[in-house]
């Protein structure tokens, strides 16, 4: 009887084995489907003249329009944003970028998923490995390209639920020597001094080559934090403040709140910092992104297609005012990092 029961037992495995295995292939499969219909679908229109538009002010952004080009960097003029692209070699998966540099960072993705950190030279091939140990989700590079910071995943894999995933920040030099990680530092909120384990830092915006405004979280609470490399501390400026971005003349925040809307939902707004004024935007959609400011009058950021099992996305505009209302600036389109 004892050998029948283990004999049954070995079997009911197997069977368990199989089916893991089959499960895995058959995400796989679905996966690299996915990947194979985005790359033979019909491209937008594109151009050669990457020199050209680089010479210009211009829009860098993670091209998602389906074709040969999809996830890879792309660059449009400013003048005619939703015009033909360059699509450059570089494949990335969040990418931001200041004049002659870009931060681009991706998954390895197969039977184990690796991620890694890159920064690229103007003619976007790498020149330097920055440390990542998760999800990419945020990126940035100082106004003089010599800081970068990335914020990534490594427990859970959205800012859905506070307490409910770990972020880790690291800023670095552009050589890809780490300076920091951020989560290390004091935290100050209201002048007490938060140690509890659950604290995150993610979403870094640089004013200078020190001071640097975040996100800081604990206890299901949110704050924007000014944040010093030189005296290793973070100190709260408002709460619920998510994902913040320094506009161009330094003088107001754009960020995404949450506000008594239901989990995973935000609503974008600006602070300025001079007054300690709040404005929400015209945009009533949920937007998880870190914004970017095309000019200090309007701010950009990214959205998935409505449409069901689409892979594409594009960039919004809106004023910062709270006055219009939202606008495509490109199609197929993510990521985007304004150069003047």
């Amino acid at each position: 009887m004892t050998e029948t029961l283990t004999r049954g037992r070995l079997l009911a495995l197997a069977a368990v084995v199989v089916v893991a295995v089959g499960g895995t292939v058959a995400y796989l499969a679905h996966v690299h489907g996915q990947q194979a219909d985005a790359k033979s679908a019909t491209t937008t229109a594109t151009s050669t003249d990457l020199a050209g538009y680089l010479a210009a002010p211009h829009l860098v952004f993670r091209n998602t329009a389906l074709g040969d080009g999809y996830g890879q960097v792309a660059v449009t003029p400013l003048t005619n944003a939703d015009g033909p692209r360059a699509v450059t070699p570089a494949t990335c998966d969040r990418v931001y970028a200041q004049r002659g540099a870009a931060i681009c960072l991706f998954a390895t993705r197969g039977l184990v998923t690796s991620y890694k950190g890159q920064m690229l030279g103007a003619d976007f091939q790498p020149t330097a490995d920055l440390s990542l140990s998760g999800l990419p989700s945020r990126a940035r590079i100082s106004r003089d390209g010599t800081l970068t910071s990335t914020t990534t995943f490594v427990f859970g894999d959205s800012y859905a639920n506070p307490g409910q995933f770990s972020t880790r920040t690291l800023i670095s030099r552009s050589s890809g020597q780490v300076v920091a990680d951020a989560e290390q530092y004091e935290l100050l909120v209201d002048g007490r001094k938060i140690t509890a384990t659950d604290r995150n830092v993610w979403g870094v915006t640089f004013v200078d080559d020190d001071a640097f405004y975040a996100t800081a979280a604990s206890g299901g609470k949110t704050w924007l934090v000014k944040g010093s490399i030189a005296d290793r501390r973070l100190v709260s400026v408002r709460g619920d403040v998510e994902c913040p971005s320094l506009s161009p003349d330094g003088t107001k925040i754009a960020f995404k709140k949450h506000g008594d809307l239901p989990a995973g939902h935000w609503r974008l707004a600006v602070y300025d910092l001079a007054s300690g004024k709040e404005t929400v935007l015209a945009e009533e959609r949920s937007v998880d992104d870190q914004v970017e400011w095309l000019d200090d009058k309007t701010v950009l950021y990214g959205l998935s297609r409505d449409t069901a099992g689409t892979a594409t996305s594009d960039i919004w505009q809106v004023p910062a005012d709270g006055s219009g209302s939202p606008s495509v600036l490109v199609h197929d389109a993510w990521s985007p990092a304004v150069i003047r």
